[in-house]
């Protein structure tokens, strides 16, 4: 009988993950990470990694009668995660914080712990498909196409993919929450997370400034200019905005205003219209490859945002920088340093790999 270790975060779809493969025959093993000093910040209790979340998962582990375990993970998130969300802000970028925990630290230290306790598989509650030949393992997109998770997993190294599982990858989440009704989970009806899991407020200005101090340039008043230079208007620190923002301008323009670029070393945020914000050209660095690395020239599907649909790309190799250009068959709007560009075949369903955006521009301008 295979071991599996399975993350329990005390949500529904982890503990529908477990039963699955307890049904299915598995040793299965929960998990659950300890993030965060919940002490400090009284209002974790209720975040999808918080005291509420130990305590319904491990719940849910005793009515499966399968072990359950808490590890801390403390100071690697804290370095791995928090730390880069933080100096990326400082930077004028808008981090994913969930990406870097998934590639960095979340399923590395499941397999090694895992490894551990003798388990032969890593199994998670992510909205994705997985794919295991004796040549390779391949991911691919969730089924239910609102819930699609594939776009946080383009950092997780190859050699894991092979010891993955992601069992409610073909479920819809509405056949997610059936099945925890009818194992009578606690959690059923339990709603999801939308906050950042480490920011408590829900404002992440809050932690910048415990972090930073509120003498850092990125908390520091500054000027709204245009493209042009003009100063239009002044902000109380750039960290605060990020590339397609409307809100926090002002008024006083004949159409809407969005940012289009923050310049951390002047403490500019230029601003302009809607027709601005688009972009044809993104350069990618912190590449990852999940399946066979795209060959220079030829053409993918990208993914520029969680949300945002993929759309046709030609991929062109910066060698030896370990960066790629991305010609955008049609221009997007937003694009946004520190976001994700991740990578699909042809189907849009095969996840190829990614990496964190640096800059885009409009080969118009």
């Amino acid at each position: 009988m295979s071991r599996v270790l399975v993350a329990m975060s005390g949500g529904v779809d982890s503990s529908v993950a477990a039963a699955l493969l307890v049904e299915q025959g598995f040793d299965v093993v929960g998990v659950t990470m300890k993030t965060f000093c919940y002490s400090e910040t009284p209002s974790h209790s209720k975040t999808c990694c918080g005291l509420d979340g130990i305590s319904d998962a491990k719940q849910v582990a005793a009515e499966l009668g399968i072990s359950h375990y808490v590890f801390d993970v403390e100071d690697d998130f804290e370095r791995d995660v928090i730390d880069n969300f933080v100096t990326q802000y400082a930077e004028g970028k808008t981090p994913n914080p969930c990406v870097r925990c998934n590639g960095h630290t979340k399923f590395r230290d499941l397999m090694s712990r895992g490894r551990s306790l003798g388990c032969d598989h890593i199994a998670s509650g992510h909205y994705v498909q997985i794919e295991h030949s004796d040549s390779q393992s391949r991911i691919l997109r969730g089924k239910d196409t609102k819930k699609d998770q594939s776009y946080f997993l383009w950092a997780l190294p190859q050699n894991l993919l092979k010891s993955l599982l992601f069992p409610i990858g073909n479920l819809t989440k509405e056949q997610v929450r059936n099945h925890a009704h009818d194992y009578g989970f606690i959690n059923a009806d339990k709603a999801e997370s939308q906050e950042i899991c480490f920011v408590p407020t829900g404002n992440y200005r809050d932690l910048l400034q415990k972090r930073l101090g509120a003498l850092h340039p990125a908390l520091q008043p500054g000027h709204l200019v245009r493209s042009s230079g003009k100063i239009v208007g002044k902000h109380n620190g750039y960290a605060g905005f990020t590339i397609g923002q409307r809100k926090g301008l002002g008024g006083g323009t004949p159409e809407p205003m969005f940012v289009l670029n923050i310049n951390p070393t002047t403490k500019d945020v230029t601003v302009g219209t809607r027709a601005e914000l688009f972009d044809d050209t993104v350069i990618v660095s912190g590449l990852n490859w999940t399946g066979e690395p795209i060959n220079d020239g030829v053409e993918a599907l990208v993914q520029l945002r969680y949300r945002a649909p993929a759309i046709l790309a030609t991929v062109s190799y910066d060698r030896g920088k370990d960066r790629i250009f991305l010609t955008l068959k049609e221009p997007q709007a937003a694009v946004t340093p520190g976001q994700s560009a991740v990578l699909f075949g042809q189907d849009n369903q095969c996840l190829i790999g990614g990496g964190t955006i640096v800059s885009a521009h409009s080969s118009k301008h």
